[in-house]
């Protein structure tokens, strides 16, 4: 990956000057894991998706679906949400601060590499730890020991007590390990009882899967189809962290693709590769994704295999989209809670088939974040820093600016005349504001391919200067052939 300049801070600091991002409620002090979209940020992240629909939606086998953010509570028990969707929390006995074991379990292997599982074990004087250790450790070698102890919650706890606490710095010691459900509660009705009580989804599959048979039987679809669904979810994370990359309010755009069980493998592997040139035909570097299988003993409880697309963030390597082989879990699950039938029937063969179920899962918010990054650099030009945002231009919010020389001599006037005739056609931004040349970095910033510059040649000839984002190139053509112009190079 070049080195753009492109760090967290810099992505924060440029979403909010230029309208991308913003802290939720900052006037307030902020909400933690909780952003605001602004009028720049909005129209990337409708972009993203409708270009995400389109490739899902635009074809004879997809099917679109928006079901509700509140369900039955006993969708969450059939789908094991209420059961498994728990990480286990330890908190600091001196500052209460609460810890995911997992990633404090990163930290020790950090640890690790820098000290030796005898010299961590010397200081520790409970006797239980160090015989399980002794039991575990034959014909292992470190790594393989202590992969082992940070999967046994207990054990892992004991050896944390070896770390500083990263909230206050103290040597301290842990709590046990507690589950931590990450489903947000709520209430149906007036009355807070356990009765009334219901969940914020935590995803958008399950809609789907409930919805399966009211969708294949109103529109006549046969396996193979997919359902494919835009929407929020809500987790109550813990620790967020990373800009947008883990957040407690989050939109996922999720396609799930209905096969028959013999065809799941050939359904997997197409996904995988449509679903990764998905972002490289919007621009993506694929220097920067990889595919990252998920290994046996790590596979969610509904999956029979897993592939994550990753991106290269400022931070490492990250998920952005999850393609999954679900099986008939899930509607075998409902099936079971709800007493009634999912089974497809196939009209050639008069057979009933529960359909195995491909899974794509990606993050609108990482993709926002993934495609921000990427497009994000720094270059000098002429002795200046320039920023700016090399977005495709399907998925930039302004497709083009005007921008009248100086606000005089009839400038104005016949870039005012430009944006009427270009704005029901595309998003565009008129400036008037500043030297032209400061203009032309603000649009830089925002990742504006074209910029419209109307100067004294224009009064002369109607015919206006073209600046290229990327290139700074610039060309005149007439002002009556924009339109045209700007429809073709958006296109392409």
């Amino acid at each position: 990956m070049k080195n753009n300049g492109n760090t967290i801070e810099k992505l924060v600091s440029l979403s909010k000057r230029r309208g991308y991002i913003f802290q939720s409620s900052e006037i307030y002090g902020g909400l933690n894991g909780c952003w605001d979209y602004g009028p720049m940020g909005v129209e990337l992240l409708n972009n993203i998706k409708k270009e995400w629909w389109n490739s899902m939606t635009l074809r004879d086998d997809i099917e679109g679906l928006d079901s509700s953010i509140l369900m039955h509570p006993k969708v969450w028990e059939a789908s094991g949400h209420v059961d498994n969707f728990t990480d286990p929390m330890i908190d600091c006995k001196q500052c209460k601060a609460r810890f995911r074991v997992d990633l404090l379990g990163g930290m020790l292997n950090e640890k690790r590499k820098k000290k030796s599982m005898k010299a961590l074990l010397e200081n520790c004087k409970d006797e239980n730890i160090k015989n399980k250790i002794e039991e575990i450790s034959a014909n292992k070698n470190e790594a393989e020991i202590f992969n082992i102890i940070i999967d046994d919650n207990d054990l892992s706890v004991l050896l944390l007590n070896e770390l500083n606490c990263p909230q206050c710095g103290t040597k301290s010691s842990f709590t046990s390990a507690r589950q931590f459900n990450l489903m947000f509660k709520t209430f149906l009705g007036p009355v807070e009882d356990t009765g009334s009580a219901i969940f914020l989804r935590p995803e958008t599959a399950q809609g789907i899967f409930v919805n399966f048979l009211n969708v294949q039987n109103s529109t006549r679809q046969k396996l193979p189809f997919g359902i494919a669904q835009i929407g929020k979810a809500f987790r109550n994370e813990i620790n967020t962290k990373n800009f947008l990359y883990r957040t407690r309010e989050f939109e996922q755009m999720e396609m799930q693709f209905f096969v028959k069980p013999a065809d799941d493998k050939k359904w997997f592997n197409n996904w995988k590769g449509e679903r990764i040139n998905w972002f490289k035909n919007l621009g993506m570097n694929s220097d920067n994704l990889r595919l990252q299988n998920h290994p046996e003993n790590k596979l969610a409880h509904y999956a029979k295999e897993a592939t994550d697309i990753e991106y290269n963030f400022p931070f490492g390597w990250g998920e952005i989209e999850g393609i999954h082989n679900r099986t008939d879990f899930d509607l075998k699950r409902h099936e079971e809670y709800s007493g009634k039938s999912l089974k497809y029937f196939d009209e050639e063969t008069k057979e009933k088939t529960l359909p195995f179920i491909i899974e794509t899962s990606a993050g609108a918010s990482r993709s926002f974040m993934a495609f921000l990054t990427e497009a994000y650099d720094e270059e000098e030009v002429k002795g200046e820093q320039r920023v700016v945002l090399r977005l495709h231009k399907k998925l930039a919010p302004i497709k083009a600016s005007i921008l009248p020389l100086v606000n005089k001599d009839g400038m104005p006037e016949i870039a005012k005349k430009i944006e009427d005739d270009l704005r029901f056609k595309f998003k565009i931004f008129y400036d008037d504001k500043g030297a032209v040349g400061r203009r032309y970095r603000r649009q830089d910033e925002i990742g504006t391919p074209f910029a419209i510059t109307v100067d004294t040649q224009t009064l002369e000839d109607q015919t206006v200067t073209v600046r290229e984002r990327d290139s700074m190139e610039q060309i005149r053509i007439p002002s009556e052939n924009l339109s045209s112009f700007l429809l073709e190079k958006l296109s392409n």
